[in-house]
């Protein structure tokens, strides 16, 4: 992955802007399926934060099928770039909804009658 620098100012938690810089390399093409990422205590060091904050980055990138965990082969990318791009797009209109005062039920409930 390119130099990343995190933004402590930002309101976003240090474990969604580590997600989404990994959401995007993979989304970019820079982490392509197969691909083995390195050990969270690297990316920890790199990043200049808690290995712990990386750990929860990737443990979520991995529920959403963007990452596998596989003992003795660390952790691969599996997510294609499409992938990445709907669930960040996902993401969005969640939040979007939630800034309208609709609740994440009520979200499936509308995009289930769009079906």
């Amino acid at each position: 992955m390119r130099h990343v620098k995190l933004d402590r100012d930002n309101p976003l938690d240090l474990h969604e802007q580590v997600a989404g810089e990994i959401r995007r390399a993979i989304a970019d093409g820079e982490a392509k399926p197969g691909e083995r990422l390195p050990p969270a205590k690297d990316l920890a060091a790199v990043l200049g934060v808690n290995t712990n904050t990386v750990l929860r980055a990737l443990r979520q990138l991995r529920d959403e099928g963007l990452l596998e965990f596989r003992r003795g082969r660390g952790i691969t990318v599996t997510g294609t770039p499409e992938q990445s791009a709907l669930i960040e797009q996902a993401k969005e209109l969640l939040h979007y909804a939630r800034t309208h005062g609709y609740k994440p039920d009520e979200l499936i409930q509308i995009i289930q009658q769009l079906g």
